[in-house]
């Protein structure tokens, strides 16, 4: 059992036994990789089980027979209120929050709330898929600013964003960056913020990672004065508290114009009634899960720096782009002489691994795989000496 201190508490980290638990993550992979024959650190949700006091929450909630309709309280909105403050020094109201059922579907409502067919929407690539299937289901224009991988880390190309951004109405900002674990800087969110404002471009932004960050700050895009009335940012406790099944997320919308066009479009799907577990999931992990939060933190880097040394140390020839935050470890594989269909043959079905392929990610993640650390050491000890094992029959 992995044991972490923080602030002089003990805290527990392992893997759990996810079978029979109808998990994404072992119960789709043979539709994902044509085998299940192989250790699984795909989707991004962790293997290691949500703090005591949502435990709690959920057998206390889970006590009371019925489970129908239900509102979101007043306690609901004040967590988070008050989880927004304390980790980012963010004062929001009450009324600029709008509940929703995941970020993805805030993500569509917004295109749809905001753009009409044909409207061009700016991504950077290499980037979570369904920030590229919104635009092109919807039949929007895309437009993508590629990341300029350099040095081995990821930069906007500013030139190239300025010339998209002048055909485009909406800004798809991923923040932190999934998959290449960036902190954006507050000069880079400033300078796109600048661009964003001359070209009247509206900022979505999707901080789903914010509360999974490393040795940077992490700087909500609302919280920037002149965005005030520019902005919508999209948040959860599912990646930071291991809930994401319990589909209950939130858009934050200072502005009342952008906040009313956004219910509408919301409304009109239907997705309006809130998740019991979810709402109760939420109020616990805000109230109470900063503590075993900072553990989790301390644990997940341990794994980090285990991944890089182990890498460095047996001379692999991929390199670890630098995680600044999430749980999602984006490797880079370009020097180890393979194609991307080889390397990812290579990976599924001679190191046995399920890794997330990189170009699902877009053409700028060819090359590149990403690996989820969100599991515990034994898990990651295993996956590594497959690949080494792996590696080392091939030379």
């Amino acid at each position: 059992m992995a044991e972490t201190i923080v602030m002089g508490k003990k805290m527990n980290f392992e893997a759990q036994d996810r079978r029979g638990t109808y998990t994404t993550k072992l119960d789709d992979a043979i539709k994902k990789f044509g085998t299940d024959d192989l250790l699984p650190l795909w989707v991004a949700d962790m293997d290691l089980a949500s703090p005591v006091c949502v435990q709690d929450a959920m057998k206390k909630r889970a006590q009371h027979p019925l489970y129908g309709y239900t509102v979101y309280p007043e306690r609901y909105y004040k967590a988070i209120r008050k989880w927004m403050k304390k980790c980012f020094d963010w004062k929001i109201k009450t009324n600029w929050i709008v509940p929703c059922y995941g970020v993805v579907p805030s993500m569509n409502f917004a295109i749809e709330a905001f753009t009409k067919k044909g409207d061009g929407i700016l991504i950077q690539t290499p980037i979570y898929p369904p920030f590229a299937s919104s635009v092109k289901h919807r039949k929007r224009k895309l437009l993508d600013n590629t990341l300029v991988y350099k040095n081995g880390k990821y930069e906007i190309d500013l030139e190239d964003f300025e010339t998209k951004a002048k055909e485009a109405k909406l800004f798809l900002l991923c923040s932190p960056h999934n998959p290449t674990g960036r902190v954006w800087e507050k000069e880079e969110l400033e300078k796109i913020i600048d661009i964003c404002i001359a070209y009247d471009v509206l900022i979505i932004s999707d901080e789903i990672h914010a509360d999974l960050v490393y040795e940077k700050t992490h700087h909500v895009i609302g919280n920037f004065e002149k965005m005030q009335n520019k902005c919508i940012i999209l948040n959860a406790p599912s990646k930071t508290f291991n809930v994401a099944g319990l589909n209950t997320s939130y858009a934050i919308i200072p502005d009342d114009k952008l906040r009313r066009r956004y219910t509408v479009e919301q409304n009109r799907s239907g997705i309006t009634n809130g998740n019991p577990f979810g709402i109760a999931a939420l109020m616990a992990a805000y109230e109470e899960g900063s503590e075993w939060l900072e553990a989790l933190k301390v644990y997940l880097w341990a794994n980090i720096e285990y991944v890089n040394e182990f890498i460095k140390n047996h001379k692999l020839p991929i390199k670890t782009v630098k995680t600044e935050a999430t749980f999602l470890v984006w490797l880079d594989c370009s020097k180890m002489g393979f194609t991307h269909e080889e390397l990812v043959n290579f990976f599924v079905h001679e190191a046995k691994l399920g890794l997330n392929d990189g170009k699902s990610f877009g053409n700028a993640g060819e090359g590149f795989m990403r690996l989820n650390i969100g599991t515990s050491k034994e898990v990651l000890e295993e996956a590594m000496q497959r690949l080494l094992t792996a590696y080392k029959e091939r030379i």
